[in-house]
C-alpha cells in the first residue's frame, strides 16, 4: 500500500501500522483492488492525514465511508475535487455556512481542501471503499485504525473542536473526553436529515469562538474550491 501521511501523524500511528490487523487489512484491500475498482486512488487513502499534521489540528470532522462513485473521493470526508458536482450534503453545508455566519459564497467547486490546510481534519472512519457500493469497506480494520488516531488526539492535544454529525459520527463520542475537548453534535446534513437540526445548528461560528476563546485563529469556513 502506498503510504502518503504526513511524518507527525507517521510517528503518532506507526504501532497501528505494525499491527496484525494492519496487515489483514492491506491483504483485504490488494484482493478488493484486484477485483474490483476502489475509491479513492491508492495516493490519496491518507489525504487526510497528510494535509493536516498532527499538530496542526484545530477541528475534526467525522465522516463514514468515502464517496463511491467516479471521480468523487479525494480522502477528505464530504470533499470532492474541483470539476466534480457538489454532493447533496456538502451543498447542505455551504447553506449552513452560509445562515450561520451570515455569508453568501456559492462555490463552483466542492473542494475542502482550504479547510484542511487549516487544521480541520476531514477524516472518514473508513478510508476506502469499492465503487458503487457504500460501505463495502467497513469492518476490515479501517474503524479500529481512525478510532485510534481520535484517541491520539484525544489523548495528545487539548482545547479541540470535533464537529459529529450523525448517528454514526455522533457514537464516537466515547472516544473524547469532553473535560480536555469540545464536542458538538448535530444530525447529519445529508438531505434525508438536514432538516432536522443540521440546519440552524450554528456549528462553524460555534467552533470559531471556541478556538477564538483559546487565542487561536478562525477557521475561515468560506475557503471552499
Amino acid at each position: 500500500m502506498s503510504v502518503k501521511i504526513d511524518p507527525t501523524w507517521y510517528e503518532v500511528l506507526r504501532p497501528q501500522f505494525e499491527a496484525p490487523y494492519f496487515a489483514e487489512l492491506k491483504q483485504f484491500l490488494v484482493a478488493e483492488r484486484s477485483q474490483y475498482t476502489c475509491y479513492p486512488p491508492g495516493g490519496k487513502i491518507f489525504a487526510a492525514f497528510d494535509r493536516t499534521p498532527f499538530d496542526r489540528v484545530k477541528v475534526v470532522i467525522l465522516g463514514q465511508d468515502p464517496y463511491h462513485e467516479p471521480g468523487q473521493a479525494m480522502g477528505l470526508c464530504f470533499s470532492v475535487p474541483q470539476g466534480v458536482a457538489m454532493p447533496p450534503s456538502l451543498v447542505n453545508i455551504v447553506r449552513e455556512i452560509n445562515t450561520d455566519l451570515g455569508t453568501d459564497i456559492a462555490p463552483t467547486s466542492g473542494d475542502l481542501s482550504g479547510w484542511a490546510d487549516q487544521g480541520v481534519l476531514l477524516l472518514n472512519a473508513t478510508l476506502t471503499v469499492r465503487a458503487h457500493q457504500a460501505g463495502s469497506h467497513q469492518h476490515h480494520g479501517w474503524e479500529q485504525f481512525t478510532d485510534a488516531a481520535i484517541e491520539a488526539l484525544n489523548e495528545r492535544r487539548t482545547g479541540l473542536v470535533f464537529l459529529l454529525w450523525g448517528s454514526y459520527a455522533i457514537a464516537k463520542r466515547k472516544l473524547i473526553d469532553a473535560t480536555r475537548h469540545h464536542v458538538l453534535t448535530a444530525p447529519h446534513p445529508s438531505p434525508l436529515s438536514a432538516y432536522r437540526g443540521f440546519f440552524g445548528c450554528r456549528h462553524f461560528s460555534q467552533a470559531n469562538a471556541l478556538l477564538e476563546a483559546q487565542g487561536q485563529a478562525a477557521i475561515d469556513w468560506t475557503r471552499i474550491g
